[in-house]
């Protein structure tokens, strides 16, 4: 068990860091101390309890990252209810489900969320509120099983009526020595996420204050943040990596969040990089990998700095000012960028390793809240996911003899609870010994470092049994000339890619559907001359859109090897996208 209670590391780092700056909203001239936080925190426990909220209560959240949606989770938490944090991603038939499933009792949204949200749907919830402003936008109808209306009444609910009660409680102020919040132990259910999942409909992982506390307490004492960091908030919060340490554990170690609520395009990210200068930086290879694509891959491949980097001693100043451009391009200022969310492009991170650019990968699970394994920039070990951390264990379950690759299984302080309602899912996911199988294939060396080969679920099985891990091959295809996005799925025993093209380079060489069929015939036979014979590629078909995906960015593959028939770019199509 965690020594540090979950909720008492919240109360220490307001009455702490009181009048430090906490939370800003990026683009808005706005900025929170850690003591208007805990204000508008004692604003909505008055709320909570005029809408007869009682501990373990659950209070669902969805929105885009802001300051609102942090303080609208920390009041539940800290009132003792559970949080049930929903990504906006969902459809709104997925939110319908999650607020039922969940049994939230209170819904926090934002406003163009709510306009897609159907509240007939939802019967479970006593009333619905705006994160713009906290204001009630709706009481939905209740009756008991008499045919008795129990439903709250909206006018006790108002804001000036919220404010008055709040005078009345604290007639001389708000102070530090205020901030008490309830008593529960860390082995209580504080939050349940649903989790994006890329093999089909989410489950509620139950994480308990022990979970979060283990998270949080590991990038504390590890000094993976520390006081008065300036920390850019652009993951989604109700994802368990952005949440955990794009939030929980910078706020409890007193640092100054930006929050960014608008898509985190590298334009939009570079220009926050820019301006905030942060001091850590936590993202997924998606964004990173952009950049690379983008602005140091084109670099790389002029004919004048391919002959410079061919020669010792000569590319060292050269490699110097790519790190430089590259470290200047995240403001500069940062001890570290921290990767995580799935796996980061070989080529990318072999080029960040030359050039010693200060990154690291960790490797966690929504049902570890998150993190499993991660080690600083500079203990990092390549091509790893960091060393398991000292509150967790790990074992390889079936290795295989030749290449020790099995299973990764883990326990300890991070573990979830197990599924809400779902004993099933639970006992499928961790055995009768505590031990978490996770459905990652890896290794993991005499110093606790894990290697990721691949997922136990998208793992393909060789004509001759050998093990195909597609990610691998996805990773050689993406830095390919015109590929953007690609998926290697199995059709009749062979494998096949799929191909989202790089429309600005294309539009930047003028290319036709036939041109581009034939550099794609070319990618595919530069490919199978760098992989094994049993991962070679027998064909590429374009593919029109981007691949749906999850909210951490990682590919729905279960959509695309159903339909496989179907999903060749037609001539046709591709003149639709010029």
């Amino acid at each position: 068990m965690i020594q540090e209670n979950f909720i008492r590391l919240f109360e220490d780092s307001f009455r702490t860091n009181w009048d430090l700056p906490a939370y800003s909203n990026y683009g808005e001239d706005v900025t929170m101390t850690y003591a208007d936080v805990a204000k508008k925190i004692a604003r909505l426990h008055i709320l909570f309890a005029q809408c007869q909220i009682k501990p373990n209560d659950k209070i669902a959240l969805i929105g885009r990252n802001n300051a609102h949606w942090a303080i609208t989770y920390l009041a539940a938490v800290t009132y003792g209810a559970v949080i049930v944090p929903i990504l906006q991603d969902f459809n709104s038939n997925d939110v319908h489900h999650i607020v039922n499933h969940s049994e939230s009792v209170l819904l926090f949204t934002g406003d163009n969320i709510w306009e897609n949200l159907e509240e007939e749907k939802m019967p479970g919830l006593k009333a619905v509120f705006s994160l713009t402003d906290f204001n009630c936008i709706s009481v939905p109808s209740q009756v008991n099983d008499e045919g008795v209306s129990i439903s709250l009444d909206k006018s006790q609910l108002k804001q000036d009526v919220i404010n008055t009660l709040y005078m009345s409680k604290y007639p001389q102020g708000f102070f530090r020595d205020h901030v008490r919040y309830i008593d529960k132990p860390n082995t209580e259910l504080v939050s349940i996420n649903y989790t994006s999942g890329t093999t089909g409909f989410s489950k509620g992982v139950m994480t308990s204050g022990n979970a979060l506390a283990g998270n949080i307490t590991f990038g504390l004492r590890t000094g993976l943040v520390a006081p008065q960091y300036r920390i850019i908030s652009f993951l989604p919060l109700a994802h368990a990596y952005g949440c955990a340490f794009d939030f929980l554990t910078t706020t409890c170690a007193g640092c100054h969040i930006h929050f960014i609520g608008k898509v985190p395009s590298p334009k939009i990210l570079l220009g926050a990089f820019a301006a905030i200068k942060p001091n850590v930086v936590f993202l997924v290879p998606l964004i990173i990998e952009k950049i690379y694509k983008k602005q140091i891959q084109p670099l790389l491949a002029k004919k004048s700095m391919r002959w410079v980097l061919s020669i010792p001693l000569l590319d060292q100043p050269v490699l110097a000012q790519i790190r430089k451009k590259l470290i200047d391009a995240f403001g500069g200022e940062f001890s570290e960028i921290v990767i995580g969310g799935a796996p980061l492009n070989a080529e990318v991170e072999e080029f960040f390793a030359k050039i010693k650019f200060p990154f690291t990968i960790g490797y966690g699970m929504t049902e570890c809240a998150p993190l499993i394994s991660y080690s600083n920039n500079k203990e990092f070990i390549p091509k790893s996911s960091g060393k398991v951390l000292d509150i967790m264990k790990v074992k390889i379950l079936d290795p295989e003899p030749d290449t020790g690759v099995g299973e990764i299984c883990v326990k300890g302080e991070n573990l979830m609870s197990g599924y809400f309602k779902n004993p099933k899912a639970t006992d499928s996911m961790i055995d009768e010994d505590g031990w978490l199988h996770t459905g990652d294939l890896g290794t993991v060396d005499a110093d606790g470092n894990i290697f990721i080969r691949g997922r136990n679920k998208t793992m393909i099985l060789g004509a001759s049994g050998q093990n195909v891990f597609p990610e691998e091959i996805e990773s050689r295809l993406n830095n390919l000339p015109y590929v953007l996005e690609s998926l290697v799925i199995e059709n009749n025993g062979k494998l096949v890619a799929l191909i989202y093209p790089d429309y600005d380079a294309v539009d930047a060489e003028q290319l036709d559907h036939a041109k581009l069929e034939i550099l794609m015939e070319e990618n595919r036979k530069t490919l199978n001359s760098m992989v094994a014979s049993y991962e070679t590629i027998s064909k590429i078909q374009l593919y029109p859109h981007e691949f749906e995906k999850t909210p951490k960015k990682s590919i729905k593959r279960y959509l695309y090897q159903a339909g496989f028939q179907s999903l060749n770019m037609t001539e046709n199509q591709y003149a639709t996208k010029r």
